[in-house]
């Protein structure tokens, strides 16, 4: 009996979702609860569980395709099936020669000739791939045939690819030996080449959400520069009994959202947002810390950050980075910010003027660490210094506002003592 496995609910507000990828192909065994497939929503991905075990049966859609809620995906036959066609396959192998004349020899064929498309399939392997992972086939052009991954359940990540392709150049001297003579051909592929790949949900949802806050927000940035001699001092000094403690390394965003957090208090519409022609104030910071994940940025929450401690941040920043990258975020995790710490540093960003995340009114942009001279006691001196960017919607923030928002900040950081007695 043939089941059908239905889109399921997405969380609030999301009807439909772009089919990611297949993890169980037709004829495949399939448990119950077993994940047959990944959907990419406007947030993260969601794994789809077969609802009964058996054998997975047709696809009725495509990688790529929308799909909305409560749609078909697939089917899988239910029952004592999935056991017989698993175990079928090997005594075809083996015993097929002596025992070509029985009856039940031809029941295993079709499983036979399923197990025998998916090698065949490999030249084309990339479409069974997630959309990160089939494009860094492409980019780096490894064989994915050739690759043991370690994502979940054995999947290739992009990470494997990359991995992979690193690896090419030990052998490449000794392939590239041989077709020297065949330099010619290395002339005719030099022509121009154009690839197009279709936007994934999230990076769609991301545009729309980025244009939107330009177009409803009356958004300014406001600068300043933080001097991090006593941060960097305190991390050298305290990381390592740090981490022995806590299990987590100490890193400087604990201190930027605490440090934030006091902010907030003392600057309350900076932490405030507009709905329709009302100011909503919170008491509360759920602080958004933005996150690199395969997929593109994301930004999960951290619930009441004013009643974390340092350690306590740094925990929960690196569950979400490390989620963020296996793509097992919740949709929940990433709902109700109040307020967004976004470091672009990580990546060498000298300056920037971040866009901000709506309903929220300000994002803060962190930047990169560097030498740099400024002025001390009358003394030219060289200080670890970076820079600090306040994008804020000028509509509910006044500059005067966001100019003491970022000297609160600044204050603290550089006199990490103000943190610990709320200074």
């Amino acid at each position: 009996m043939a089941t059908e496995v239905l889109v399921p609910t997405l969380g609030e507000s999301i009807t439909e979702a772009t089919l990611g990828e297949w993890l169980k192909q037709p004829g495949d065994a399939v448990a119950a609860d077993e994940p047959i497939a990944s959907l990419e929503t406007d947030k993260v991905s969601v794994e789809v569980p077969s609802p009964v075990a058996g054998v997975m049966g047709a696809h009725a859609v495509q990688v790529g395709d929308t799909v909305q809620v409560g749609a078909m995906l697939a089917t899988v036959d239910a029952g004592g099936a999935a056991p017989a066609q698993a175990a079928a396959p090997q005594p075809a192998v083996t015993e097929s020669p002596k025992e070509a004349a029985p009856a039940p020899a031809p029941a295993p064929a079709p499983a036979d000739t399923a197990g025998q498309q998916a090698p065949a399939s490999d030249g084309d392997a990339p479409a069974a791939l997630s959309p990160s992972a089939r494009r860094a086939v492409l980019e780096h052009g490894v064989d994915p045939s050739t690759v043991k991954g370690t994502g979940k359940d054995g999947r290739i990540t992009k990470e494997d690819i990359a991995a992979a392709a690193s690896a090419k150049p030990a052998a490449a001297p000794a392939a590239a030996a041989s077709p020297a003579p065949q330099t010619p051909s290395v002339a005719a592929s030099t022509g121009r080449k154009e690839e197009r790949v279709r936007m994934t949900r999230l990076r769609q949802t991301i545009a729309k959400r980025l244009k939107e806050a330009q177009n409803t927000a009356a958004m300014l940035t406001t600068f300043n520069d933080v001097d991090m001699t006593a941060v960097i001092e305190a991390r050298a000094k305290y990381k390592d009994l740090f981490e022995k403690k806590h299990g987590v390394r100490l890193g400087f965003m604990g201190f930027f959202v605490k440090a934030a957090t006091m902010a907030l208090k003392d600057i309350p519409s900076v932490n405030a947002s507009i709905e329709g022609d009302e100011i909503v104030y919170h008491d509360y910071a759920d602080i958004s810390v933005a996150v690199s994940s395969p997929g593109g940025l994301v930004v999960p929450v951290i619930r009441d950050a004013q009643d974390l401690s340092v350690a306590g941040i740094e925990k929960t920043i690196g569950d979400y980075g490390k989620r963020a990258k296996d793509g097992t975020l919740k949709m929940d995790e990433m709902k109700g910010g109040t307020f967004t710490i976004s470091n672009g540093g990580v990546f060498g960003s000298l300056m920037s003027t971040p866009i901000i995340n709506p309903p929220q009114s300000a994002v803060l942009g962190l930047h990169r660490i560097e030498d740099r001279p400024v002025v001390r006691d009358g003394q030219v001196v060289v200080r670890p210094m970076m820079y600090l960017a306040l994008s804020y919607d000028h509509r509910l923030i006044d500059g005067r506002e966001a100019v003491t928002f970022l000297v609160a900040l600044k204050n603290a950081i550089e006199d990490p003592t103000r943190i610990l007695i709320d200074l």
